[in-house]
């Protein structure tokens, strides 16, 4: 008769070998797994580039995406409740929206007269009404857009994900900012910044009509030549930067001239706008007589030629500061909404939507995810004296479509009037836990050290918006 105790001594043997081969194997096939992965991501990603499309200057919820029939019905009367003071001072009556709203696409989504051409593409977007900001000022509301903090000095979403991801390309930037021809958005650089991230990964502010001198190589110098000094170049910065370890901002300026060297050949013809058909140039409208149109419609061409060539993030301004001074107009329509939109619009509308068509028939949305922002919304009342709106930061939209993006579908809601967001409240730390989602990103899990505390994006807040994902 056999002994019990050899017995189990034989079954516990025989199991935990067993149990070793299947955690071996189970670690053998997480390990497969992990190498499928692309570099960086926490799993799979649907999207491998951003395209941010941002209007600074607060453009209007209710009069461009947000259909609020009620603003009709009550005009001129007052809004229910208590008497709002708001940026600059007291509001008057409802003021309904100067443009009708229309059915557009299969969805029947209603969007404003003052867009016919992105009304083309509803059934593609993913809308997100509820939106909230933590700032009703325009520096401090598009910082937070782009940082998710009101304060200068944080890593933009565009940084961010330079960090995690790295570049897709050898030869330009991983990251681009495609400034408006009106200058600069409110609190300039600190929009595309890096904050406490390495310098090389802020974005490099670049537009159409930004020349790009001096990149070509001197007609007496060879390319051996050329070739040689380069090399030179390398071997003494990289002597350089081993006399001086964890100098990042030495490593970043080396790492930056020598992008620059590389952008000899890529920018000019990348940035050469010439290469493209008669027909291209008229989709965007390149040659419009508007001269503020067709700047922005070669930035909108420039844009796509920077997405084609690997460029990994790219911000695409249509606006500048919140001054309408000298007729540079933008969305910051405190006094003459119908007016300053009725110029506006037109500038914004036929070159967005072309490159958003454009993108869509050579297949690239499938890797390109295109998010479009803006600060904060506009109040559905008039500003006292004026027929313009004051700054809302309690209620506007946003949207996405491409790569990942379900489209034809609208997340949350605005009050009857679009004063507040009621429905499925969103933040900008909802807005990028579900961007950095899509790019195979964990947003809790994506961070950095720094001055005690391990940074996010998202900073201790968001969830993803799980609704609007394909």
């Amino acid at each position: 008769m056999s002994d019990p105790l050899e017995l189990t001594r034989r079954r516990f043997l025989g199991q935990m070998t067993t149990g070793m081969t299947g955690l071996a194997l189970s670690r053998l096939l997480m390990s497969d797994l992990s190498a499928a992965l692309p570099p960086g991501t926490h799993f799979a990603p649907k999207a491998k580039q951003v395209l941010q499309i941002f209007c600074p200057g607060a453009a209007s919820h209710i009069d461009l995406w947000d259909h609020k029939p009620l603003l009709d019905k009550y005009d001129g009367t007052p809004l229910p409740g208590p008497e709002e003071v708001t940026f600059q001072g007291k509001n008057g009556n409802l003021m309904k929206s100067p443009w009708a709203f229309k059915p557009a696409g299969k969805s029947g989504k209603m969007i404003s007269s003052n867009l016919p051409h992105m009304a083309q593409h509803v059934d593609d977007m993913a809308f997100i009404h509820s939106m909230t900001s933590r700032s009703n000022t325009h520096g401090p509301g598009c910082v937070a857009m782009n940082t998710c903090f009101t304060r200068d000095g944080y890593p933009s979403g565009g940084a961010w994900i330079s960090h995690a991801l790295g570049s897709l390309n050898q030869n330009l930037p991983t990251y681009i900012s495609v400034q408006d021809v009106r200058g600069e958005p409110p609190n300039g650089k600190a929009n595309w910044g890096n904050g406490f991230l390495p310098a090389r990964h802020q974005g490099v502010s670049m537009a159409s009509q930004q020349a790009l001198r001096n990149l070509g190589r001197p007609t007496d110098i060879s390319s051996a030549e050329d070739e040689a000094t380069r090399e030179f170049l390398r071997a003494t910065n990289l002597e350089h930067a081993e006399q001086h370890p964890g100098n990042d901002e030495l490593r970043a300026r080396i790492a930056a001239y020598e992008l620059a060297a590389k952008m000899q050949l890529a920018a000019p013809e990348v940035s050469d706008l010439s290469r493209e058909p008669d027909h291209v140039h008229e989709l965007y409208g390149t040659k419009d007589a508007n001269p503020l149109k067709a700047a922005y419609a070669k930035n909108c061409l420039l844009t796509r030629r920077f997405l084609e060539k690997g460029v990994r993030y790219v911000s695409l301004y249509c606006a500048s500061r919140a001054s309408n001074v000298d007729g540079l107009l933008n969305w910051d329509a405190h006094r003459t909404l119908k007016a300053d939109y009725d110029r506006h619009c037109p500038v914004f509308d036929q070159p967005t939507a072309a490159l958003l068509a454009d993108l869509k028939q050579r297949g690239m949305l499938d890797d390109v995810l295109v998010i479009w922002c803006t600060e904060f919304g506009r109040m559905p009342t008039h500003q006292v004296g004026t027929t313009g709106r004051d700054h809302n930061p309690d209620a506007y939209t946003t949207w996405m479509m491409g790569a990942g993006v379900k489209g034809g579908v609208s997340y949350g809601a605005t009050d009857d009037f679009g004063r507040r967001s009621v429905t499925d409240i969103t933040t900008c730390y909802d807005f990028y836990a579900t961007v950095l989602q899509l790019l195979g990103l964990d947003h809790e899990k994506l961070t950095y050290y720094h001055n005690g505390a391990n940074r996010r994006l998202t900073d201790v807040h968001g969830h993803v918006i799980k609704q609007i994902l394909a």
